[in-house]
């Protein structure tokens, strides 16, 4: 079927409307009409082509909730009228070692990814800023009922980025946590860290987003351009979750953390890290995290439904997605964009 999309034609083009061609519904699909498409700064950098060549056209989105409007006649999980969402995978193997244990998302055989990919018949994904989809039922999510369906869209990928290191590493009653920018993964991590019970610093450049940290569930808010702020909260942290992607001082990073504390990486910065030896002296961790899998994807959706949390969003009409990518890396946006996939018909 032929469905309206919005799609980047080359590297660095702005974003036009077309037309693409989405697969039949085969005995495992689900045929999703998409409601609201969420911006992740994943999908400027792959229209960019800041991560290597692309197959373009491309048509981003992996921030998707809509409802079920088909049903393969094998699926049992979903049902025509149930509200759902897809996230930043549409297949993988199932039979590896990581597929076998709820990581899809580290496939041995490779990852579908829901733009930009190439799938098991040989096509190319495309994504969310669309009308429709069809996706393989074992890759779609339910999303609670008591979620605003535009503020759960980012939840598909911003929610489950930041939830996986959270519950990974422990936070929880008794934890300090700190999360280091208050973006779209920031706020996000903010707000999931607290309704786990985690004692919650943001650290962020300046003050000047301090009232919305505190708003969103911070008990205390630092500027890193003050450089009494790393001597005042060194080992303080048992976790810190950084969400920027762009280059920071991790040694002075490190420094805040308790013994045996961790850093967890969710933001992609553009270049190497430099680490001193000094990662040795307290034992430690910094490492990295990217998604989850299918069942701990639902897990943080069944969280977030339970916690009442959706992400602070704007919404916008497809013809905006330009202007938005802008404002986007002009860090002019509160904290996630979200495409009205209802402009698009």
């Amino acid at each position: 079927m032929r469905v309206n999309a919005y799609a980047a034609p080359a590297a660095g083009q702005p974003l036009a409307p077309t037309t693409i061609e989405r697969r039949e519904v085969g005995p495992n699909d689900v045929l999703i009409a998409i409601e609201y498409a969420g911006i992740c700064h994943s999908d400027i950098h792959t229209v960019n082509g800041d991560w290597g060549p692309q197959p373009f056209p491309v048509v981003p989105g992996h921030e998707i909730v809509g409802t079920v409007t088909e049903a393969g006649a094998d699926v049992t999980t979903h049902r025509i009228g149930d509200r759902v969402g897809v996230g930043c995978m549409v297949n993988s193997c199932g039979q590896c070692p990581p597929c076998r244990g709820g990581d899809e998302q580290f496939c041995v055989s490779g990852t579908v990814f829901t733009y930009a990919s190439e799938d098991r018949d040989g096509t190319h994904t495309q994504g969310g800023y669309s009308t429709h989809v069809v996706v393989d039922a074992d890759f779609v999510l339910s999303v609670p009922e008591n979620l605003d369906a535009a503020a759960a869209a980012p939840l598909l990928c911003a929610g489950i980025t930041t939830y996986n290191p959270l519950r990974r590493w422990g936070a929880g009653p008794g934890k300090k946590v700190a999360v280091v920018g208050l973006g779209g993964l920031g706020h996000m991590a903010v707000k999931i860290a607290h309704a786990m019970g985690a004692e919650v610093t943001v650290l962020s450049q300046s003050l000047k987003k301090q009232e919305d940290g505190l708003r969103l569930g911070a008990d205390h808010y630092y500027a890193t351009s003050d450089p009494d702020t790393f001597s005042e909260l060194a080992g303080r942290f048992d976790l810190i979750i950084n969400t920027v992607s762009a280059d920071i001082d991790v040694n002075a990073y490190l420094g805040l953390l308790t013994l045996d504390g961790a850093m967890v990486s969710v933001g992609a910065a553009p270049g190497p890290l430099a680490v001193n030896g000094f990662l040795l002296g307290a034992r430690r961790i910094l490492t990295g995290s990217m998604i989850g899998g299918i069942a701990l994807t639902q897990e943080m959706l069944d969280f977030c439904g339970e916690h009442n949390i959706g992400a602070d969003v704007e919404i916008i009409s497809a013809d905006q997605v330009n202007e938005a990518y802008e404002r986007v890396l002009a860090s002019d946006v509160r904290y996630r964009f979200v495409i009205d996939a209802s402009t698009l018909a």
